[in-house]
């Protein structure tokens, strides 16, 4: 059986990418925590406290609520 990896045993490389991943995806769930927050209920598909929770499911949750969730402003 193999041993688990550590951060330390990774490269450069792999740790940076890693990082910069993780900090996509935390500017992501702002920006979308941010405007479902300040949108309206009737500018949003489906109820808000439902978004709210599916914008923490990672990796999806957040550019899905983005992409689709929120009506178009007319």
């Amino acid at each position: 059986m193999a041993s688990k990896r550590r951060w330390s045993d990774l490269p450069p490389v792999a740790r940076t990418a890693i990082v910069l991943g993780w900090l996509a995806e935390l500017v992501v769930t702002a920006v979308a925590l941010r405007d479902l927050v300040r949108r309206p209920a009737a500018k949003v598909r489906g109820p808000k406290p439902l978004w709210g929770i599916g914008l923490f499911v990672q990796p999806v949750g957040s550019p899905l609520y983005l992409l689709w969730g929120r009506r178009r402003v007319s």
